[in-house]
């Protein structure tokens, strides 16, 4: 399966960047290959507005089936939804935290956004 996990740089030493929308990377990892690339978000880390809604139309083009963050507004969790991408939540770590926590089951997946929009 892969995942996307919004990070902090480009390596999955790095850590969890709490922001969804605004993160500077997201790392594509495949849990079946363990093989991990990343992915430059520069072009929304500064958006007036709409950076949640498209980080997730990026990370559903990158072919995710499901996305590994700290937190995840109510756009872009409608986008992913919509998407068929599964969020579950990892508060803090590393992305390779995230990548091994979400391999043993140990995360859990969400139904609605944990943080309010910005522009709600």
């Amino acid at each position: 399966m892969k995942i996307a996990i919004p990070s902090t740089g480009k390596a999955t030493s790095d850590s969890l960047d709490p922001r969804f929308g605004r993160a500077k990377f997201f790392i594509v990892a495949d849990t079946a290959t363990d093989e991990a690339s990343a992915h430059d978000n520069a072009q929304n880390l500064n958006a007036a507005q709409g950076a949640g809604i498209q980080s997730a139309e990026t990370v559903a083009k990158l072919g995710v089936e499901a996305v590994v963050a700290g937190n995840v507004g109510p756009k872009a969790f409608r986008v992913l939804n919509a998407a068929g991408i599964k969020i579950f939540l990892a508060p803090q770590g590393t992305a390779a935290d995230a990548i091994r926590k979400f391999k043993a089951g140990e995360l859990k997946e969400v139904s609605s956004a944990n943080v309010e929009g910005h522009w709600a």
